[in-house]
């Protein structure tokens, strides 16, 4: 049975092409189960893929209790395994004060830089993450609940830019079998316990509640529900991708940085599905929080805006708007400020 899942595991990473011969990853372990389980087997693999394992785990500074039983775990692994493992450390409090976030969100966001830091000091193209399929329905639900459109529910999927997820269609049950079976160490984080988190609920109240009283096979129909919206998504990206430049064109100017000019003509032509996915893609571009509002906002400019008005968007973004165009700049930078366009002049 552990072969089983070595092989299906390989199977994954070459089927989707998630790590190149010849290529550096970084590992992200937590010391949890499903981190734990997946250092060993890409350890296992890597002679066979030709591939540089380094191990990295991230201490946010929330568990202090825990942290170091978690830190030892990992690297008594990585040792055992002959791979460098690295210590990062965040301050997610601190963080989340200064950027209005939740805990959870402004952990995750420090977790993905400082693994991404990494990456990049010891040359690494790739980052492993170990969600599973469980992980995939507990966010296949919190999206919902939260109101996401199609791209939401197409769910994670195995390669995201620099991230890679080989688990994402293997179960927890699964991960536990093989961590007795090789008699691998891993650690609990209570902070999974902690019902004060959205997805804790979902994981420990709501989800065994629809299995129960609702659907035993609601896990099963949510992966099927994720599997057929992310084929939609993929033909969708790529009708973003050829109406991108139709609309969109880049200026370079001198103080104020980068102009991003959307032509108003060219995306009210569009299907208002694309003229949606157009805005999201420029708002995550330009290093905007790409909420449902904002983009509601610049459509109803480019329908209706009158020439030399302006929104303000977060973090001091700023569309000004004319006859034919919305332009969008940071006339001050990435930072929240006061004042309009014309004030800059």
């Amino acid at each position: 049975m552990t072969a089983a899942l070595e092989f299906d595991i390989l199977h994954i990473l070459r089927e989707h092409r998630l790590i190149e011969p010849g290529s550096t990853v970084v590992v992200a372990v937590s010391g949890g189960p499903d981190s734990m389980a997946l250092l060993h087997i890409l350890a296992l693999l890597r002679k066979e893929l030709f591939i540089a394992l380094v191990a990295a785990y991230v201490d946010h500074g929330l568990r202090p209790g825990e942290v170091p039983g978690e830190i030892d775990t990992v690297q008594k692994a990585a040792v055992a395994l002959g791979l460098p493992c690295k210590i990062l450390h965040v301050d997610t409090r601190s963080f989340s004060r200064v950027e209005k976030l939740s805990m959870e969100h402004a952990a995750r966001e420090l977790r993905y830089q400082a693994l991404r830091d990494c990456a990049a000091e010891v040359g690494a193209v790739r980052i492993a993450a170990a969600h599973t399929a469980d992980d995939q329905v507990e966010e296949l639900l919190l999206r919902m609940l939260r109101g996401s459109g199609r791209r939401g529910l197409a769910g994670m999927k195995f390669l995201n830019n620099d991230l890679i997820r080989p688990l994402l269609t293997i179960s927890k049950k699964r991960i536990f079998k093989y961590l007795a079976e090789h008699d691998i160490a891993f650690c609990h984080d209570s902070s999974n316990d902690d019902q004060q988190y959205l997805r804790n609920r979902i994981r420990h109240t709501l989800l065994p509640l629809l299995e129960k009283d609702f659907d035993p096979g609601i896990r099963k129909a949510l992966l099927k529900t994720a599997a057929i919206f992310s084929v939609d998504e993929d033909f969708l990206d790529a009708s973003v991708r050829k109406a991108w430049p139709q609309v969109m064109r880049l200026l370079a100017v001198d103080h104020s940085g980068e102009v991003h000019i959307l032509d108003r003509n060219g995306i009210l032509r569009l299907h208002p599905c694309l003229q949606r996915r157009l805005v999201e893609r420029l708002l995550w571009t330009l290093g905007c929080r790409a909420r449902y509002t904002y983009i509601l906002d610049v459509l109803a400019a480019a329908a209706h805006g009158r020439a030399g008005s302006e929104l303000h968007l977060s973090r001091g973004l700023r569309v000004g708007i004319t006859r034919k165009t919305l332009e969008f700049s940071y006339p001050q930078g990435k930072k929240t400020w006061r004042g309009r366009l014309h004030d800059q002049e």
